[in-house]
């Protein structure tokens, strides 16, 4: 700003304050101020009230119509109470206010009981005031209204162990609108239907508008890996079990043409469903990615259409299921509800559904710690998988035994790769070993070690539950914190069992390296894998941890066991003996041998046949 601008503005604020002051109307005195002649109509409070009132009924019939005297009301709350769960309706609007899982907790509140040995008796809330909000939008006599934002009456009644909540909105002609939960002693589901009787004609839109507001509050300890298990599942009949991308950090949206079964709000261990009895006409859904804010997990939206036709037919039924994301819970709700617990990918999936989860729920029945379970469970797979680990070291050890011979070759032959495989395979040949066949046994046990991958991170059955140092074995332990984040998703902190698993692989790898003939990279490539798996694993579910790091251990002891019956000087007298039998003719040669022979032959002689061409042309 220059000189004369700032006088300007100096001299235009001086002239505005002497305005103010000089020239501002006073106030009048009360002897001078006009009378107001006031008759008793417009002083009298019952009157005043009557217009206020007679214009607020006039603008809630003019936006309700016949409905207007539901459109305003007391709120009254009842509350249903069961074994696993407490629920609060509204009558102002007949819909689900509060639900509470009495056997569950946020972290939070699960934390604060363990630090303090204090109770927090704090339900685990999955509806709540703060986070859900519930519309039936449609038009009535022309006009917009949502009809969960009425004023209901309200009733109970008992329907064998059910309880059945009514609300009801019946006018002078005995039209009605009606919405009634049928909610059982036990479980999660909660039938709802909406009724109607004499409405047809007033309700003017061909489908009424379901919408459900969510925004998901953080239940877990790791915000980051709930983030990347929220999502909304659906069901189409037409195309079977979907889900928006829940790793996606953008607005995530799908609309529906046709027909929609069911819908679900999906957390990593908690689902809140709505479930259509004979479809929804159509709908649509999005999650949105709240950036930084740390108080929301994410932002989901429902929106479904209710064909207005099955209302007038009579009833229009639905299910809610909210509750714990629970293979063995869920698999009874409805169709296709149990792929919201990801097992994995064929055949790791048919592993846990029919091996792993079979065993895993059996030992729950008998063993109340989980840490013991998993140490079970490991003991149990690795006899099932006992004979495959006697062959894959079996393997190693004639590997261990050919060593000498397999170093010699490399050292003749140099840089020339092909021919040291080429001697290598003729040494295999003549003593009948199969290279590959250490590696069969382990590659057959893959799927389990993946199996157990899925497994843990999705087993409601670990969250909350202690072990060792571990406070829950759903999530990472964090007995090392740090006072700064390591990139590459390790995080702020080091998991214990995730370190122990990585030494114990380490060691593993070394002594597997004593058997074998690999050399150079590979070798060293065998060293970095655990690291990397460090890296990856550091957040990952301390039960899955734990699980590979007992697996090590019983490893350990599995090889000393079996080194007992392994005798090298023994192995070394029979690929003597096989050496002879085949230098004879009379050993039996490996097909996948002499396969693998004939391919190295062809190899060598396009390569012949191509240096060849090009001294030619030279």
């Amino acid at each position: 700003m220059d000189r004369n601008s700032a006088i300007g503005l100096t001299l235009i604020a001086v002239l505005l304050m002497a305005y103010f002051y000089w020239f501002a109307p006073q106030p009048q005195p009360a002897s001078q101020r006009p009378a107001v002649t006031q008759t008793p109509q417009a002083t009298s409070p019952d009157t005043t009230a009557q217009q206020v009132t007679a214009a607020s009924d006039s603008a809630l019939a003019a936006a309700y119509g016949d409905l207007s005297t539901f459109a305003q009301g007391k709120e009254d709350i009842s509350t249903i109470e069961t074994e696993d769960v407490r629920i609060s309706f509204s009558n102002k609007g007949g819909i689900i206010k509060t639900l509470e899982l009495k056997h569950y907790q946020t972290y939070k509140d699960f934390k604060n009981e363990r630090d303090y040995d204090a109770p927090s008796q704090k339900n685990l809330k999955l509806i709540s005031p703060d986070r859900s909000r519930f519309n039936l939008l449609s038009k009535y006599q022309g006009k917009d209204i949502d009809l969960y934002a009425l004023y209901y009456k309200s009733e109970q009644s008992k329907k064998g162990d059910s309880t059945v909540v009514t609300f009801s909105a019946t006018l002078s002609n005995g039209a009605y609108l009606r919405h009634t939960y049928t909610i059982p002693a036990k479980g999660y589901e909660i039938r709802y239907s909406i009724s109607q009787k004499g409405l047809d004609q007033d309700l003017t839109s061909e489908n009424l508008t379901f919408q459900w507001d969510d925004q998901i509050k953080p239940l877990e300890k790791d915000l980051q890996d709930t983030r990347i298990y929220t999502t909304i599942s659906y069901n189409l009949p037409s195309e079977g079990f979907d889900e928006l991308a829940a790793r996606s950090t953008d607005t995530e949206t799908e609309a529906f043409t046709g027909p929609v079964k069911w819908t679900a709000i999906k957390q990593k261990f908690f689902l809140s469903s709505i479930i259509a009895k004979n479809n929804f006409a159509g709908g649509e859904i999005t999650t949105t990615h709240p950036g930084a804010d740390t108080s929301v997990v994410k932002y989901a939206k429902i929106k479904l259409l209710i064909p207005k036709n099955a209302l007038a037919d009579g009833t229009e039924d639905f299910k809610f299921y909210v509750g714990p994301n629970d293979y063995q819970e869920i698999g009874k709700v409805t169709d296709e509800f149990t792929k919201n617990v990801y097992l994995g990918w064929p055949p790791v999936y048919w592993i846990n559904k029919f091996v792993i989860f079979p065993v895993f729920h059996l030992l729950t029945k008998v063993i109340s710690n989980y840490g013991l379970i998993i140490i079970v469970l490991v003991i149990l797979l690795k006899l099932v998988l006992a004979p495959l680990s006697y062959r894959s070291y079996l393997s190693m050890a004639k590997m261990k035994v050919l060593k000498p011979e397999l170093d010699e070759i490399k050292e003749k032959h140099g840089e020339d790769m092909t021919k040291v495989q080429q001697e290598q395979l003729k040494l295999y040949q003549s003593v009948g070993v199969n290279p590959i066949s250490g590696c069969v046994p382990v590659l057959l046990q893959m799927p389990i070690l993946f199996a157990m991958f899925y497994l843990f991170p999705a087993s409601i059955e670990l969250r909350q539950q202690p072990f060792l140092w571990a406070e829950d074995l759903s999530t990472y332990d964090s007995l090392i914190q740090l006072p700064f984040t390591i990139p590459f998703g390790v995080g702020d902190h080091i998991s214990l069992f995730t370190l122990l698993m990585t030494i114990s692989t380490l060691i593993y790898t070394w002594q597997n390296n004593q058997l074998s003939s690999v050399q150079g990279p590979m070798k060293s490539m065998s060293y970095i894998m655990p690291v990397i798996f460090f890296f990856v694993l550091n957040s990952f579910s301390a039960g899955l941890t734990f699980y590979y790091f007992i697996s090590n251990l019983v490893t350990f002891a599995q090889q000393a066991i079996i080194r007992r019956f392994v005798d090298d000087n023994k192995i070394k007298v029979l690929l003597e003996e096989n050496r002879k039998k085949n230098a004879a003719g009379n050993g039996k040669k490996s097909k996948f041998m002499t396969k693998l022979q004939d391919a190295m032959k062809a190899s060598e002689e396009a390569k012949r046949k191509a240096e060849e061409t090009r001294k030619r042309k030279k």
